[in-house]
């Protein structure tokens, strides 16, 4: 990324006044560095969790499924430390943590990655990764060229994050469109995604687009999480 696009990608965040184009940007960052994935992962002040970026919804569910988030390398590892991390630095050593590097490859996530820890105000917590699949060389030669500007660009997002973060997640939610709330009702109802595409006569694809949408207005790392904050919201009734 270029000195102009790191200028426009700070405007872009600074311009951004919904989770939905924090998610278009996180998109456009994996696009501009020609990376696999670009992850946004934070804890609020109150605990609340919130993630965007480009891992499929699958691998978001399975990982929470499994319980990865306590023994996560990377999350582990982040935490005790300030200083940006290539994932090769850490400890993947445990039975558990090779166990996770296989499951994620099934989803399309590589063994390379990049995390810069980020610590704001009241105790949020924010982690920004990059991660792929090359060798080790392109990926150390594309990290030490580029680690200063993620490190811009990782801080611009997260500086967004805190700013929409009494408005979006705690006050006014983002509101859902009739589409989304009928198959986020329908979810809620014990229906599986292929019942709830029948019932409302669209492809399962289609209904994924509705899912996922609802997803980032919701700020919810899962299907399930989604479900439950616009219950919590009143925006769907079962």
């Amino acid at each position: 990324m270029t000195l102009n696009k790191i200028v426009d990608m700070q405007g872009a965040l600074s311009r951004a006044t919904t989770l939905e184009e924090l998610q278009r940007l996180s998109e456009q960052i994996r696009d501009d560095y020609r990376v696999d994935h670009v992850v946004y992962h934070w804890v609020n002040s109150v605990g609340e969790r919130f993630g965007c970026g480009t891992y499929s919804s699958e691998w978001v569910d399975r990982y929470l499924e499994k319980d990865y988030l306590y023994i996560d390398p990377v999350i582990l590892g982040c935490f005790n430390r300030f200083d940006p991390v290539n994932w090769k630095q850490l400890d993947w050593s445990s039975k558990g943590a090779r166990e996770m590097l296989k499951d994620a490859a099934s989803f399309g996530v590589g063994p390379q990655g990049f995390s810069i820890p980020i610590r704001g105000p009241k105790g949020q917590y924010a982690i920004f990764t990059l991660s792929d699949s090359r060798p080790d060389d392109a990926w150390e030669a594309l990290i030490e060229e580029r680690k200063r500007d993620l490190i811009v660009v990782s801080h611009a997002f997260n500086t967004k994050a805190l700013e929409l973060e009494e408005r979006v997640f705690n006050t006014e939610a983002a509101q859902l469109s009739p589409r989304e709330r009928s198959t986020l009702t329908l979810l809620a109802k014990g229906k599986n995604r292929a019942q709830a595409a029948q019932e409302l006569e669209i492809s399962e694809n289609t209904l994924r687009v509705y899912v996922e949408s609802a997803r980032h207005k919701m700020g919810a790392l899962n299907t399930t999480h989604a479900v439950a904050r616009a219950l919590a919201a009143g925006q769907i009734v079962v």
